[in-house]
């Protein structure tokens, strides 16, 4: 009887080894795959947007106010600290919202919040951050598109909002969330898991506004490979 234990056992935690290791596999190799590799060669540059990244999270950034959209009828000023109505940036990112508003710093991480979000057992959270300006470098890069382009991003961003009955948005009021000033947090539709990240949320904002991205990406990595 304990050798079956211990032959099932063994068993168990080979196919998990090779499960585990397919995904890394997968995550490693599959960001490598572009779609609309030839995006910046069609239609007019009219709106410019933004891919930032803090190292491991990506937000989609866009301007707060153009002539097709006005994005404080979903992203208040009065609800972030500053309340600066001269900011002229918004960076919109998709999350776990336990990663968000629990985990201030990595150290603060529990084992629980990141089971949670891996397994689907978690809600999400959308997070804004207000900018006077953006600056490109290496983890943020400029990117233009079309108006059509433009209409189609902001459907998919609106969309990832958890809207109340009146189709408003609905704040999440945070303290000591260790994120700044001008930051703000929003219900938000769709669950974390270990095959859906943040950054396969904008990589799929992306694919929405028809520009450069990954066949599927878990990582920044792989999107900001795409813009090289």
């Amino acid at each position: 009887m304990l050798k079956k234990i211990i032959r099932i056992t063994l068993k168990t935690l080979g196919i998990i080894i090779g499960i585990l290791a397919l995904y890394a596999l997968a995550a490693w190799l599959i960001p490598y795959i572009p779609v609309n590799k030839k995006a910046r060669l069609e239609g007019p540059d009219e709106v410019t947007i933004y891919i930032k990244s803090n190292g491991v999270h990506t937000d989609i950034v866009v301007p707060v106010k153009t002539a097709q959209f006005d994005w404080t009828k979903y992203i208040k000023y009065e609800h972030t600290d500053d309340k600066d109505s001269t900011m002229a940036y918004v960076g919109i990112g998709w999350g776990d919202k336990g990663f968000y508003l629990q985990t201030p710093q990595w150290s603060d991480l529990k084992f629980s919040t990141a089971f949670k979000a891996m397994f689907y057992l978690s809600t999400s959270a959308l997070h804004a951050t207000f900018y006077p300006q953006i600056n490109e470098g290496e983890n943020c890069k400029a990117i233009q598109i079309s108006y059509q382009q433009y209409e189609a991003l902001n459907k998919f961003l609106v969309n990832s909002f958890d809207l109340d009955a009146g189709g408003n948005t609905v704040h999440i009021p945070s303290v000591n969330d260790g994120y700044g000033s001008t930051d703000a947090f929003y219900e938000a539709k769709g669950r974390y898991s270990l095959f859906y990240s943040c950054n396969t949320w904008a990589n799929n904002a992306l694919k929405a506004a028809e520009q450069k991205a990954c066949l599927w990406t878990v990582t920044d990595k792989g999107i900001f490979y795409q813009y090289k």
